[in-house]
This record gives structure tokens, sequence and C-alpha cells, in this order.
């Protein structure tokens, strides 16, 4: 059923929907009411249905502006429920612009950003969680990430949240049926086994939110800062983890006066890591910009990974206590590097509650234990093909359900709050799908897309 009725939706929109530049095609995508008139202009014939026809694009005068294929998707069987038609025509930038400019000749506006998607959503098409598996499948990083969003897509994920909600109402029913009959001698606790049944829907919902966690590490991934003193091995660490030569290694210090960044992954999880200016007192100008840049680096960081010199231990920080430069909760991991030039051998330790790596950035040694613990710093665990590729905002939607099961769980002896609590937990997971969503968040979600989805 549709969320919105189509005569709410009169306007047609176009926009082009490749990506920009140069390419060998590009397509111009259109949505509305009763297209068949505009396919006609735009091709001069009676357009087929479901059918790709090789046409010529004509303009206002009846020129050839380009050629390639039309397709028709008449309403509702389309992407937005729409009709929709698509122009694939030559990827050239300026022949897409004379094919969009045409069609907001015949009477189009240039779509917004995400507007496609969100009248699919709008019409019934999809449901939220859905639709912004679109843009997660656009954006993914890793192929894990992009696997995780086409399962999503698929609405394998809606199907958990809309169970859990069945269970949910189910129970709820029971509860608010025995308030409405209470002359019947019916001990409810023990004929509907609600404790029972409360407590495998909240098991399962654990194990929903704990694949979501999994999944936003997908998504996000983790932002990893190199930072210690000058010449400890930074960006030669930087060069093992990414494999190629990313960064300047050479014997002076201060070769780095800037953040450089490279995204490696480590079982699909994309990691974000920062090589930063040493820090040290300086009077370059330069390397000091650089190291107020690492001091923001350190602010926004999830891990931090502090180099020390094996050979000369006690210059770990350049007389900079880095602790004091650490947002509170970050986790820090000590990487004591150049092992091989004091024949030490790839360890890890703890000291004080704290890890300690040994390891070799120019040899390679110890950086498969430093890998292993940035997945534990993570809370990375392998769950095949079940992960969720969650947003922020369905991690706090289920956590929110979470509690509010949790304190139903505490009202078995007041029915009234039982239900209340079990309605509220239901109405949370409800959001994850769009089932209660405020017009406000949906224009936040689809702003985000990118124009021609």
């Amino acid at each position: 059923m549709a969320r919105q009725a189509a005569a709410s939706l009169p306007d047609t929109i176009a926009a082009i929907a490749t990506a920009p530049g140069r390419g060998g095609v590009g397509v111009v995508r259109i949505s509305g009411a009763a297209l068949a008139p505009l396919a006609r202009a735009l091709s001069g014939r009676e357009p087929k249905p479901r059918m790709a026809s090789f046409t010529r694009f004509l303009g206002s005068a009846g020129q050839a502006l380009d050629e390639g294929l039309l397709l028709y998707f008449p309403a509702p069987a389309s992407f937005t429920g729409e009709d929709v038609i698509e122009l694939q025509g030559h990827g050239g930038p300026v022949v897409m612009q004379m094919l969009l400019d045409r069609c907001l000749e015949l009477g189009a506006r240039l779509a917004e950003p995400g507007e496609f998607t969100r009248r699919a959503f709008l019409n019934g098409k999809l449901d939220l969680a859905q639709a912004e598996s679109v843009a997660d499948l656009i954006e993914a990083s890793t192929a894990a990430a992009a696997q995780s969003a086409l399962r999503s897509l698929s609405g394998r994920f809606s199907e958990e949240i809309q169970l859990i909600r069945d269970g949910l109402i189910d129970l709820r029913m029971l509860v608010e049926a025995t308030l409405d009959f209470p002359e019947e001698e019916i001990d409810f606790l023990e004929q509907a086994r609600a404790m029972p049944r409360l407590l495998d829907i909240r098991q399962r919902l654990e194990g929903v939110l704990d694949r979501a966690r999994q999944g936003a590490l997908l998504r996000s991934g983790l932002n990893v800062v190199l930072a210690g003193a000058p010449n400890v091995g930074k960006s030669s660490l930087l060069n093992q983890l990414a494999g190629e030569d990313r960064a300047i290694v050479t014997e002076v210090a201060g070769t780095t006066r800037d953040a450089l960044r490279e995204t490696i992954q480590i079982e699909g999880i994309p990691l974000h890591i920062i090589d930063t200016a040493g820090l040290r007192d300086t009077s370059d100008v330069v390397e000091r910009i650089g190291i107020e840049r690492t001091r923001r680096e350190l602010e926004r960081a999830d891990v931090v990974l502090r180099l020390v010199d094996a050979v000369r231990p006690g210059e770990a920080d350049g007389g900079t206590d880095i602790d004091l430069e650490l947002v509170p909760g970050v986790e820090c991991i000590t990487v004591i590097n150049k092992i091989d030039l004091c024949q030490l051998a790839p360890a890890r330790l703890e000291r004080d509650g704290v890890v300690v790596l040994q390891v070799s950035a120019r040899e390679g040694l110890g950086i498969d234990l430093l890998r292993r613990e940035l997945l534990r710093v993570a809370g990375w665990h392998a769950h095949g093909e079940d992960v969720i590729l969650a947003r922020e905002r369905h991690l706090l939607a289920l956590k929110a359900a979470l509690a509010h099961i949790d304190l139903a769980a505490g009202q078995l002896c007041a029915l009234e709050l039982f239900a209340e609590e079990l309605r509220l937990a239901g109405e949370k997971l409800g959001e994850i799908t769009g089932e209660f969503s405020a017009d406000d968040l949906l224009g936040v979600i689809f702003s985000r897309f990118c124009i021609g989805k």
C-alpha cells in the first residue's frame, strides 16, 4: 500500500542518473504520471512497455539530439511506482545535459537528491531500511559491505525486524485481551507463557543488534591514527599496512608535514589509516601546522597507534604526552617498532592494562599481530553472510527497543505498563522500516542520496 497518495506527487521529475564525466553510456531517468506523451515527444513513436527501443532522441524542432535506447515502465510496475522512462544515450556530459534540458522543456523539473528512491518508499515499493540500502550499496567501500547492503535491499533485514515486531504485537494482544476480560479466571502469566516469550523476543533482538553493530563497522570502518615522535616509523607502518609505498620514508625527521590517509581492508572491514606529523617541539612553521593537524586527527580517532622506537624508547613522544592529546575512551595501542634492529621477536604484551605490540614495519614482522589487534579493538567477529549493514539510527532504534523490553520484563505485575512497554518497543522497531517516520527524518535521509537515485 502506498504511504502517500500518488495524487500528492503530480509533478514529473528528471535527472541524469549516471556519474558525472564521460562514459560509454549515460542515463537520464524520468518519473511521473502518464509519461507516454513525453516518450512520444522524445522519440516520435509510441513507447512499448518494458521493451528497449532503439530510437533517436528529438529536440523541440524535431532535430536529433542523440540516439540510443528508450525504456518505458508504466505504473505501478516500476522502481518508483509511477511511470518511469530511461533514456540511455552516449555518455558525454554535453549530450546528457541536452537530453535533460529537453525533458525539462517538456514539463519535468530537476529531481532533488534521492527523490526517485523517496517516491519508491512513499509508493510502497521499498520500506525505509531498503531505501537506505540503495545508498549504502552505491557507497560501499568493500565487497563485504556491498553484499550486506544487497541483502538489506532484498528485504532480509526488514523481514527480521517485522518478525520481532509481530512477536511483540501477539504478546501485547494477549495482554490487552486479559485486561479487557478481567472476569475470566485465567492466570495470564502461566497460560500465555509471557516471560519465556518475552525472553525469546529479547534474545532475537540482541542477535540482530549484534549483527547490526558489525554491519556498522562494515559501513563506516575505523579511524586509526598513527602518532609518535618523528622518525619512529609511522610512514613505514602505513606503507606496510597499505601494501605499497604511499608515504615518503627517509632518515630525515619531520618528513611528514600533513595527515596522509589510506583505506585498507582487514576481513572486509575498512580501516582508515592516518599517518600524521611527528609530535615534537619545533620552530619550523610548516611542521608546527602539521603537528596541529595531528592533534585534530587524534581528537577524531577511534584507535591510536602510539609508535615507539625500539632502539631509542626514551624518545617515545618527542617530549609530548600523547595521553593528554587523546579523547577520553579512545583506545591507544603502543607499537614498539624497529625490533629488527635490536633482535626482539614479534609479540603481543600487556603492561599495566595497555596492549604493547613489538613489530618491524620495514621487515613486516608482527604486522599480522597488529591486524588482529585492530579487529579486536573494533569489536569485529565473523558472522558469515548474516551481517546487517546498519546505520546509526538503526542501532539507536534497536537499543531503545531492547530497553523497552527490559522495562516490560519488570512490569509483569502491572499488565497495563507491560503492554505499554511492548507498544513502545514495537514503535521503535517500526522506525527502522519507516512504519513510524517523521517527515523531517525522511528529508534528512534522502537528501544524502546522489541526484538520479
